[in-house]
């Protein structure tokens, strides 16, 4: 009876002792993740996300995927997928996490679990510059908005139809944000909703959009993991709380979206324009030079369009002149005999700059090309006494990140009383280089795959 009992007590000790067992032999995708050396994200193929540019990766998603998986010590696979295809994707294996842009909604939260919120954003209806009946949401009573089938904007229209908003909702089969704007600045349709951040940068693209007012309160964009994978979620946490802290992720931001909301309409519409009539007469100059030097000739078509708009014949109150804006000094050193030439100047300029990129040999790119563009506008002795300063306050002499809070600086006594080239302009290489940044990636994107 008691060799019974005692059979009895054992048998319930391994029927409670079973799911603890089954749960630590079963592995959490994290740890096999670390086993494999690989980790794969399920992405979208679009500007946000995920695109190459000549042979490279790029995009907001990817890089910051990428400084997860270095986070890891793996590698990263990248798998794209259409739009109403994603969760299916992960959750049918076809990767470990969704990193899409995704924002926090209760019926997504239904089928995965989200990682803490590493961006906010605000829905905003997007509609043309010469829209001026459509001023508040009210306005949108009688119209048809257009958006893509399954996305967050779907969910908020379909719930202010329910509130008594009299709107169209027109679904999109997978068709990218980016090109319902284009349609909004085509006027193939009157209007779209956009989160701010793709909102904003599309406006460097289609000038004639106007991101007219918010429908949606805050909400999150977050990183999305199958349900139950606690590991691998509290990793993404982890690791948004690390690059939020060292400033990783403020870099990565600046990268693709910096000064997104400052928005000049009469230059970018220009520029737009000279793309078109001005900027063919001189490509073949533009990519001759910029191969010899080893610079993307997008980089220097946009440096010579903030130089000069593409007029051989421009001239600064400073005595400046020509395509590159050359001084006469500089000219002559680089063995230009007449600035006004378009080839002369063109190929000049990019010689100065590659000669001014040779002695930022202590930065590494992208902030080694941003801080030459500095010192192309306003002289090599002036970001050298901004890196001395930028040292003596324990910041990073070069990063771009560093310089551009420091370079402002030099506009005032207490700063440059202490240098060797004195008084400086500060805010004009930072706004100088920032603006090649926004004509530099208009035209990256024609390159985009």
């Amino acid at each position: 009876m008691k060799t019974q009992k005692w059979k009895n007590v054992f048998l319930i000790l391994i029927l409670l002792s079973l799911p603890i067992f089954l749960s630590c032999t079963k592995k959490g995708v994290l740890n096999k993740i670390k086993e494999s050396g690989k980790i794969t994200v399920i992405t979208r193929n679009n500007a946000h996300c995920y695109y190459t540019y000549r042979g490279k990766p790029m995009g907001f998603e990817y890089d910051l995927a990428k400084a997860f998986s270095d986070y890891l010590g793996v590698s990263l696979n990248v798998v794209t997928s259409h739009w109403e295809k994603l969760f299916d994707a992960l959750n049918d294996g076809g990767g470990d996490f969704i990193a899409a842009s995704l924002t926090i909604t209760p019926s997504r939260e239904k089928l995965i679990d989200f990682s803490d919120e590493y961006l906010a954003i605000q829905q905003q209806a997007v509609i043309h510059t010469t829209n001026d009946k459509i001023k508040n949401l009210e306005d949108l009573n009688g119209k048809t908005i257009h958006v893509r089938r399954g996305t967050s904007y779907e969910e908020r229209l379909n719930e202010l139809k329910n509130e008594g908003l009299d709107i169209t909702i027109q679904v999109h089969e997978d068709t990218p944000t980016e090109e319902l704007i284009r349609m909004v600045a085509e006027k193939e349709i009157e209007v779209t909703i956009a989160d701010s951040n793709v909102a904003f940068l599309n406006r460097r693209y289609y000038p004639d959009v106007k991101i007219a007012f918010p429908i949606e309160e805050q909400q999150s964009l977050a990183w999305a993991v199958k349900k139950g994978e606690a590991g691998l979620q509290r990793a993404i946490n982890e690791f948004f709380k690390k690059i939020k802290e060292d400033g990783t992720f403020a870099k990565i931001y600046k990268k693709y979206y910096s000064n997104v909301e400052i928005f000049d309409y009469v230059d970018l519409k220009k520029y737009h324009r000279r793309l078109k009539t001005r900027l063919p007469k001189y490509k073949k100059i533009i990519k001759e030079a910029a191969e010899k030097h080893g610079f993307d000739w997008r980089l220097i078509a946009a440096m010579v369009y903030q130089e000069s708009h593409f007029n051989p014949r421009a001239k600064s109150f400073t005595g400046v002149r020509g395509m590159m804006q050359l001084t006469l000094d500089t000219a002559k050193d680089m063995g230009i005999e007449n600035r006004l030439d378009p080839k002369q100047s063109i190929t000049g300029g990019v010689k100065y700059l590659k000669r001014l990129y040779k002695r930022h040999d202590e930065a590494k790119d992208p902030d080694r090309v941003l801080i030459t563009l500095a010192s192309y506008n306003v002289g090599y002795g002036h970001i050298l006494d901004a890196q001395k300063i930028a040292k003596e306050n324990n910041l990073d002499p070069n990063s771009w990140v560093s310089l551009q809070e420091i370079l402002p600086l030099l506009r005032y006594r207490k700063y440059y009383k202490k240098t060797k080239n004195g008084y400086c302009r500060g805010t004009e290489p930072v706004r100088y280089v920032n603006r090649i940044m926004t004509y530099y990636e208009i035209l990256k994107r024609e390159a985009i795959s």
